[in-house]
């Protein structure tokens, strides 16, 4: 395992400290009810819808921009390269992700982060509406 620094500490709380409350909204997700048009489609049964976006105190970053990525059952997200550095936390359903070397299962309330020029695959194992709220660090 790798050791954090003092410099990546005070940096990943700079960051948590900064899109903690953005996450804080997270419980209008887990509340609105997305219309099947809502947003853009991605892939059959994914779409994505713009929720907002603020400007960053975190020096390599000059905004964050937050979206839901909304998941009809069983919907698959096909494997993508990230563009951006982005936390992500699910708010409704339950999803299996497959990065390069590893896979995981998330539920309501889970966070996991993905980073740039990595590739990341999600689905939505639930029989419900999954949705992704996910913040999406824009660089300076």
């Amino acid at each position: 395992m790798n050791k954090m620094n003092r410099r990546s500490a005070i940096t990943l709380g700079v960051t948590a400290a900064t899109i903690a409350p953005l996450f804080a909204t997270a419980t209008f997700a887990k509340t609105k009810k997305y219309g099947p048009k809502e947003g853009k489609e991605i892939a059959p049964g994914v779409r994505v819808v713009e929720v907002g976006t603020g400007n960053s105190d975190i020096p390599a970053y000059k905004s964050i921009s937050i979206v839901d990525v909304v998941f009809q059952p069983g919907a698959h997200a096909p494997q993508s390269v990230m563009d951006n550095d982005m936390v992500c936390t699910i708010t409704s359903g339950a999803f299996t992700i497959k990065k390069a070397d590893k896979e995981f299962k998330l539920k309501v309330g889970d966070m996991y982060t993905c980073s740039k020029g990595k590739t990341d695959e999600a689905t939505n194992t639930s029989k419900e509406v999954g949705i992704h709220r996910i913040a999406i660090l824009v660089p300076a």
